[in-house]
């Protein structure tokens, strides 16, 4: 049985039920939704202060911050003008070269100093270097001819009006590329190498009367006078295989001769070896006697040793077929050498071979009639002919 402290101390359970409607909880899940916002109402971003500490960081710049700031920006634009004034410049100058020289496509032109705006104001450029491939200059191209002049005068009134220019004075460099002189020269098949300062050596082949022939010559460079280069060529040789060679002129040791590889072949066979000793004038430029002769043809022993003593063999070498196949046409036949090859060897004379391997050539005129262009050293490299050059008082356009 409960005592009476204890039935005062017991909690009602009406009255936790009365404490739970009171509960915060309540008000929570009763709680009314938001209200949303008017549409009518303009939308601001969130301002976070980032605009307006950047303003407040310029704006608390020194001075002379903003000065050189400035400073630099204009330099920077000034500079821009200066190159596009240069560029235009150097445009105008290549264009009224190709002109002037009458060339096919217009040559490099550098402007060099800085600025160049104040140069174009004085109307005096310190430096000009100009580059011109592919020159023509009689029958050969020059590979490349670059010239350097200083001091030059521009003509015309204005920043924009560029009408000439005056060279007090200019040196440059021509270039003769062995690699072009094969095209230029219409001979495919020759190659031309340098041979010390002044020497360059022509090694290759050239079509003559339906045959491919070896050609050997030697060309000797010198300067010709003031703008012109020219070549003696001489030890020109053409083979024929390892029959016989051919020196276009008239000296004795020139003409077609046979090799010493051929005149044995030929006193090796006895019947080629008697109709070789059935021509006088053969014989006797072999400087073999009238009886060594007879008696050579009588029997093949006495054909072998007049053939195939030294005496003779050197004197076949030392004759010159043309004259002698010229009357005895099956001669060349018999040693083995196509006649329409005779008749295409005599055609192509000392001179007309000489011009096919010459490398001479001569400067174009350049405009202006008071100034002038001169050759100075002249040598031979390992990738051409390289010519030094210098000029004064040249003009371009007017």
């Amino acid at each position: 049985m409960r005592t009476p402290h204890r039935m005062a101390n017991a909690r009602n359970p009406y009255e936790e039920l009365a404490a739970l409607a009171d509960n915060p909880l309540d008000d929570v899940l009763h709680e009314d939704p938001p209200v949303a916002d008017d549409p009518d109402d303009d939308w601001l971003p969130p301002d976070h202060g980032r605009s307006r500490r950047r303003r407040n960081r310029f704006a608390g710049l020194p001075l002379l911050v903003k000065g050189v700031v400035a400073v630099l920006v204009l330099t920077a634009f000034l500079a821009l003008a200066d190159r596009w004034a240069v560029l235009y410049a150097e445009h105008r100058a290549a264009q009224q070269l190709k002109k002037e020289l009458k060339l096919t496509a217009a040559p490099e032109v550098e402007i060099g100093g800085f600025p160049f705006l104040t140069q174009l104001a004085d109307r005096r450029v310190d430096e000009m270097k100009v580059t011109v491939p592919d020159v023509a200059a009689d029958r050969v191209t020059l590979a490349k001819v670059s010239a350097t002049a200083r001091d030059v005068r521009i003509e015309g009134s204005g920043l924009t009006d560029i009408s000439g220019a005056h060279v007090d004075a200019m040196h440059g460099e021509v270039l003769l590329s062995f690699a072009d002189l094969n095209r230029e020269l219409g001979a495919s098949q020759v190659t031309f190498t340098g041979h010390g300062h002044d020497r360059v050596l022509a090694r290759g082949t050239l079509p003559v009367a339906g045959h491919e022939v070896k050609v050997r010559a030697d060309a000797t460079i010198r300067r010709l006078g003031a703008s012109g280069i020219s070549t003696d060529i001489d030890g020109m040789r053409l083979d024929i295989g390892d029959l016989a060679t051919y020196r276009p002129g008239t000296r004795a040791d020139e003409g077609l001769h046979l090799t010493a590889r051929s005149v044995r072949r030929i006193t090796e066979e006895s019947d080629k070896a008697k109709r070789l000793l059935a021509i006088p004038a053969l014989v006797h430029r072999a400087g073999v006697p009238p009886t060594a002769v007879r008696a050579a043809l009588r029997g093949d022993a006495k054909v072998s040793e007049v053939t195939g003593s030294p005496r003779f063999v050197r004197g076949l070498m030392r004759t010159n077929l043309i004259d002698i196949a010229l009357d005895h046409p099956w001669l060349l036949e018999k040693l083995g050498l196509d006649p329409a090859l005779l008749n295409g060897l005599t055609e192509l004379t000392r001179p007309e071979l000489a011009d096919r391997l010459s490398l001479a050539f001569r400067l174009p005129k350049l405009p202006g009639d008071d100034g002038y262009v001169r050759l100075r050293d002249v040598r031979v490299e390992k990738d051409g002919i390289r010519v030094d050059l210098s000029g004064a008082g040249l003009s371009v356009g007017g």
